[in-house]
């Protein structure tokens, strides 16, 4: 069962687990954030694995097909879109749990191994915000924390 791990550095800190079955199964995606503020948060794969720069190297949402950005459930969407974390109180601890059934961690097109996770100041719109950057970020604002996703040990 492949296994990965992300650790979240910079206005917000966590740590981020990834778990897949096989190729069939969806991604679990678990963990928790710290200090974000109340509401939700834009949570996005973005297509390098490369924070020398912050998390503004990261690049933008990692999007092999070229589509148009959207929620998780929507049947268009960027690979890397996997939709809000929500805060429940200022500066808490923000509980992450997510299936997805598009990103792997297996080899292959959709395979996030060595790309960056990046947690955002406002929430995504889904693509449907009517925002000029709806369709390519989501309107999710600034990058607040964001770490490379790696292979964990089993």
């Amino acid at each position: 069962m492949p296994k990965a791990v992300c650790v979240i550095k910079g206005d917000v800190t966590g740590t981020v687990f990834f778990e897949q079955k096989d190729n069939k199964s969806p991604v679990v995606v678990t963990g928790e954030v710290a200090g974000l503020k109340k509401g939700k948060h834009g949570f996005h794969v973005h297509e390098f694995g490369d924070n020398t720069n912050g998390c503004t190297s990261a690049g933008p949402h990692f999007n092999p097909k070229g589509a148009d950005h959207g929620s998780p459930d929507a049947p268009v969407r960027h690979v890397g879109d996997l939709g809000n974390i929500e805060a429940s109180q200022d500066d808490g601890v923000t509980k992450v749990c997510i299936q997805d059934s598009l990103i792997s961690l297996l080899p292959g097109e959709n395979s996030i191994i060595g790309r960056t996770l990046v947690v955002h100041a406002d929430p995504d719109d889904m693509g449907i915000g009517g925002h000029e950057l709806s369709k390519t970020t989501g309107n999710a604002g600034a990058r607040i924390g964001c770490g490379v996703i790696g292979l964990a040990k089993s």
